[in-house]
């Protein structure tokens, strides 16, 4: 450190050195950089390289740029992992057995309770950050490497009891506004990189082309308006996944139509929400992690795109929530079943490869939870008599919507007279997976041995369903 009130490293080392990174802790990271991340990496190599060993990895999520965290859990830097998600390498690993220790799948609400309660307590937190100033004051939307809301890293930077700033920018001081203060600063690295910012809007995030989804999103708007949704003042989110993300154009084209604008708009925000936005048909952006670059250029211009933490959006522990105000959500599925309980975890062959996210939590919360996804994926069927995993219970979800057909909750029946009288094409959720088993033939269900790899908690806490190993991935 170099003057009175800098608590700028000169190297990672040095900052290791300051705040006592000791085996057997827990550490914390987040992942608004998402296939751009390079601070997860970066980090669990320099503390292997010290001989950590039996850390716990407590990051937001995880995604296939993390490959690298194999070789750090064979060789016992990590011990266990608890994550909204996994994908590529490392996820295919894990499901074959690589752990020890089952990891745990907790959504973004449940995250921020756990920490918020001390029932995760977090050693150090190792949050990237595009800028800084050389107290620990920080954002996402200064610097070269913008990568918008901070909403994840705020809870940690809020509940760890070390918090370290790895940084590409230190800022004059004070910079502001501050997402991260440096009252809950320990120490600033100045680094080449932190992430990509042009891996944000990678995978699900992306927008989508594809006329099947397309016409998903349509009839899911469509349903959206015929329930009596889409008017002054209401509130909406779409999550992650091609046909979820554009259902927005088609509500945009219904809002017109109507003459009606929006309070607010939720969660992951796109161009798309920062474009209604602009245009004046959402009053409000809530935004706890920015979905591509012109969230993140929005997030520092438009006073009404606003920065919020994961508890403000999800935690079902404290006082209130955002998704509690949510007119509607429209969320993604790998699989749904003849409960609509929904799958977003693991694929049709039983290997984790996505993430709970915000699912279960915004599901919960929202007045209407409608659920897209394409009847058919290949030569798989989407509906199914039981989901592999099930994320989201079926209590919370309302309506699913395919390119074949859309079934109601049989708990909503006034919905489902609502769908019907504008003339919809609503089915039986029974009848839309006959409908794929007729094209694909009854699928044979994957076999699983007894190892149990993983553990999905529901955002109280509970362990909704388990994640086991794939006979076919067992050696």
């Amino acid at each position: 450190m170099s003057r009175e009130g800098s608590k700028v490293y000169e190297s990672l080392e040095r900052a290791l050195d300051a705040v006592g990174v000791e085996s057997g802790m827990t550490v914390s990271f987040h992942h608004h950089f998402r296939e751009g991340d390079l601070v997860v990496n970066m980090v669990v190599e320099a503390l292997a390289r010290r001989g950590v060993r039996d850390l716990t990895l407590a990051p937001s999520s995880l995604t296939s740029v993390h490959a690298p965290l194999v070789g750090r859990v064979k060789d016992g830097t990590i011990r266990s992992i608890r994550t909204s998600g996994l994908r590529g390498p490392l996820a295919d690993a894990i499901s074959a057995g690589l752990m020890d220790e089952p990891i745990l799948v907790h959504s973004h609400g449940g995250r921020a309770r756990a920490m918020d309660s001390g029932e995760v307590a977090v050693d150090v937190a190792f949050l990237g950050v595009p800028a800084c100033d050389e107290r620990g004051n920080a954002n996402g939307t200064a610097g070269r490497s913008a990568c918008g809301s901070l909403g994840y890293a705020m809870v940690d930077a809020r509940n760890a009891r070390k918090v370290v700033l790895l940084t590409e920018e230190i800022a004059p001081y004070p910079l502001g506004p501050a997402s991260i203060r440096q009252d809950q600063v320990d120490a600033v690295v100045k680094v080449d990189s932190v992430g990509d910012p042009a891996g944000i809007g990678k995978g699900a995030t992306r927008m989508t082309r594809d006329p099947r989804e397309l016409l998903i999103a349509s009839n899911a708007a469509r349903a959206i308006e015929a329930a009596g949704v889409v008017r002054d003042g209401f509130s909406l989110q779409t999550g992650s996944g091609g046909a979820s993300l554009a259902v927005v154009r088609f509500l945009r084209e219904a809002m017109l139509r109507r003459g009606v604008k929006a309070s607010f708009a939720l969660g992951g925000i796109t161009s798309q929400l920062v474009r209604l936005h602009e245009e004046g048909l959402v009053g409000a952006l809530l935004d706890t992690q920015s979905f591509d670059l012109d969230a993140a250029r929005s997030l520092a211009a438009n006073p009404g795109h606003r920065e919020i933490d994961a508890a403000y959006y999800a935690s079902p522990g404290g006082k209130g929530c955002a998704v509690d105000a949510l007119d509607v959500v429209v969320l993604s599925a790998m699989e749904v079943d003849l409960e609509l309980n929904v799958n977003v975890i693991t694929g049709s062959d039983g290997v984790i490869r996505g993430a709970s996210g915000g699912h279960c939590d915004t599901a919960a919360g929202a007045a209407l939870t409608v659920v897209v996804a394409p009847l058919l994926r290949g030569r798989l069927p989407t509906v199914m008599d039981r989901v592999t995993t099930v994320v989201t219970p079926g209590r919370s979800v309302d309506l699913l919507v395919t390119d074949r057909g859309m079934a109601v909750n049989p708990r909503r029946p006034e919905l489902l007279e609502a769908l019907t009288r504008a003339g919809l094409p609503v089915r039986d959720v029974a009848w839309l997976k006959r409908l794929a088993e007729s094209y694909t033939g009854v699928p044979r269900p994957v076999e699983f041995d007894d190892r149990v790899v993983g553990l999905v908690e529901y955002r109280d806490g509970s362990v909704i369903d388990t994640i086991r190993r794939p006979k076919a991935l067992a050696r």
